[in-house]
Formats: structure tokens, sequence, C-alpha cells
């Protein structure tokens, strides 16, 4: 068993200001830093290879340059408490800009090991915001806190495996972000010709899609049925359909989506609800809150046809030409109608093959990934609550 004396926080901490409620020899010492409105910590420019942090009461993150001119900057190492909102509780040494914080420190004990302590408690102190508006912490409560303390060595080790399961999960998170980025840049650049003797609107490229007629249909049969929460619009896939039987089927055109057809939302557009039609989904009815592209093969490659709808220029199009305020949509004529330039077919195939295989690649880390750092988050949650619990 590892031998520890519980303390109150209020005897390991210095903080950066007087409570109401607390008694002075609680708080014999009082920090000095300075602190900025949220207004002007979001002036600052983000800088991802800053050397000031910019710590916010919420979840973002932000670095900016060093100015020795700027007197906003505190230099240090502290726990940031929010003066209100939730218990989002952060740690930082070195440079730093704060905004709406209790900021905390020590000399007595490692710092970083009292942060990982606190966050183990979050539920408990989480308990101690209070207010019917926003939240506020009840620091005389906080400061009553007991932390178990053990000797400085047992701090200093918990703090370095723990260290290693933070560091771990934000090289996942790095890597994930560089990957979709990396995506990003190949799709603009190689959707991305001037081809002035290529121009077409979409309906010169895609065949007529008929409507079902449902009297050839027969009563009581059930079908599948693509409905529009039916495609992801993290990934563009359609991820589930419903079943729906002839005699409950909407009175309204619907139509049968084929292989490589293009399904592109039509009813509150710039959802960006577009999917590309897979073998799974073929012959399935479709909901008539998409239209349709069905691209003619000798003219143009669908997959082609499917990644430049996704760049921004048709959207700004389609938020150029949608109807109505409270539930906009567009007309199947208007999507008809967008203006491309195509590359010959056999450029068209090159780019398709390099953005599936990258498509591929991020898709897969954009699955794999995150279970893998939610794997390690709870290895990490593991671990923590095993080595701060002392008995």
């Amino acid at each position: 068993m590892t031998n520890f004396k519980k303390m109150k926080l209020w005897e390991i901490c210095t903080f950066d200001r007087r409570f109401n409620g607390v008694e002075k020899e609680k708080q014999k010492v009082i920090n000095k830093f300075k602190h900025i409105s949220a207004s002007k910590l979001k002036e600052y420019q983000n800088d991802v290879s800053g050397e000031v942090r910019l710590l916010s009461t919420g979840n973002f993150e932000g670095y900016t340059k060093y100015n020795k001119q700027d007197k906003n900057i505190n230099c240090g190492e502290v726990i940031t408490i929010p003066t209100g909102g939730t218990a989002n509780l952060k740690y930082h040494k070195g440079y730093f800009v704060d905004s709406g914080n209790i900021l905390l420190t020590s000399s007595i004990v490692n710092l970083k090991y009292v942060y990982y302590y606190l966050t183990k408690i979050n539920e408990i102190i989480q308990g101690f915001f209070r207010g019917a508006g926003v939240q506020h912490p009840s620091m005389p409560d906080i400061l009553e806190l007991d932390i178990s303390i053990p000797a400085m060595e047992v701090q200093n080790e918990i703090v370095e495996v723990l260290d290693k399961f933070t560091e771990l999960e934000a090289e996942l998170e790095a890597e994930l972000e560089a990957r979709t980025k990396q995506y990003e840049y190949y799709f603009e650049n190689l959707i991305n010709f001037d081809h002035e003797n290529n121009k077409f609107k979409l309906e010169d490229i895609v065949e007529n899609v008929p409507n079902i007629k449902w009297s050839e249909e027969k009563e009581n049969t059930e079908y599948l049925y693509v409905d529009l929460s039916s495609v992801d619009r993290t990934s563009n896939n359609i991820i589930e359909t419903v079943k729906i039987t002839k005699n409950i089927a909407p009175s309204r055109a619907q139509q049968i989506i084929k292989t490589n057809d293009i399904i592109f939302g039509t009813t509150r557009p710039l959802l960006k609800r577009i999917s590309f039609v897979t073998e799974e989904y073929n012959n399935q009815i479709c909901s008539t809150g998409y239209c349709v592209l069905r691209v003619n093969k000798k003219i143009a490659n669908p997959k082609y046809i499917y990644y430049l709808l996704q760049k921004d220029s048709f959207y700004q199009y389609v938020e150029s030409v949608q109807s109505g305020s409270a539930y906009p949509a567009i007309s199947d004529k208007l999507v008809k109608s967008f203006n491309i330039k195509l590359p010959n077919l056999s450029e068209q195939d090159y780019i398709v093959s390099i953005l599936d295989k990258f498509s591929s690649l991020v898709n897969d880390i954009k699955e794999g990934l995150p279970a893998e750092i939610e794997l390690r988050r709870k290895q990490y949650e593991y671990y923590r609550n095993k080595l701060l619990t002392f008995e």
C-alpha cells in the first residue's frame, strides 16, 4: 500500500483571488496574474506554432506568438477552473493569456499530479457549479476538497505514466487531422481544372430517370426506401433504408435508383445530403427529397461528377438559387442547370482512381482512429483511477 496523506486543496494550492466565505488563513498567499475578457481573447491571432497558450473557459484550444510588449501574457504553471459554465479544468506550464478562469499554483506538490487528481473527481467538482442561468463554482466547497498526496517520487511517477497516455491520444488526433487535410488538398487540386472547350450543364450529361408507375405494382408489396435521413453527412454514404409497402407509399412521384447514380438532397440542400449509389442499394426506391443524377458514361465518369458536386462552388450556386426561408429547397431543374467543366474521360478516370484511394484511406482512418482514440481514453481513465486511488 502506498503511503499517502489527505490534504485539503487550500493546503496544497494557492489561488489568484480571494473568495467570499473562505477564512483568510486559508488564503494567506494570493497569486498575481493578468486576465482579459473573452472577446479580447478572440482577438488574438491563432497560430498552432505559437508559444503562448490562449486559455478560455470552454473547449477552445489556441496558441499565439509571443510578444514581449504584450502586458496580458503570463508565465507559470497553473490549473484553471472556469469562473462560469462547467468544470472544464485545464493544465498549462509556460506562457499563457487567460480569460475567465480561476488559476491555481503550488510549490509543495507536483501540480500536474493535482490536475490529474482533480480530473478524476471532476463529477464532484461539477456538483459545486450552481446557478439557474450560467453556473458558477462554489469555491468554499472546492477549497475543502480532500486530495490524496503520496510521496513526491510517487507523484512524479504517476504523472509520467498518465502523460504517456495523453500524448498518445494527442498523436492519434493529430494523425487523423493530417490525413484529412491531405485528402482535402488533393481533392481541391485535382478537381480544379479549367476546361474552356468542355463546358456543360449537368442536364447535358445526365439521363432521364423515369418515375415509378405505381399502378403496375402489386398491392402490399414491400420495398426498401432511401429517405432523407438515410445519408450520413460525414461519410456521404447511404447508411440505412426503411421498408414501405405499395399501399402506404407516398403519393408523389418516386424513382428507382441504380448503381452509380448520384442522389442529391434538394430539401434543405445546404445540409449536403449527397451520396454515390453502390451496388448494395441498386433498384431501391428513392425519396422525392432527392434529385437523382444518372450520368451518361459516354460523356463523364459518374464518380468524377460525384466528387465535383462536393466542391464549394456547387453549394454556392445552390445557396444562390434555392427558395423558401423556413424550409428551403431547390428544384431538380435548377440542380441540373449547374455549369461544369470536364477534362476528357481518361483524365476523369485517373483523377477518380486517385481520389478513391485517398477517400478510402481517410474513411478507414476516420472509422479506425476515433475507435482507437476512445480505447486509449478509456485506458487512460482506467489507469488514472487506479493510480489515484489510495487505500
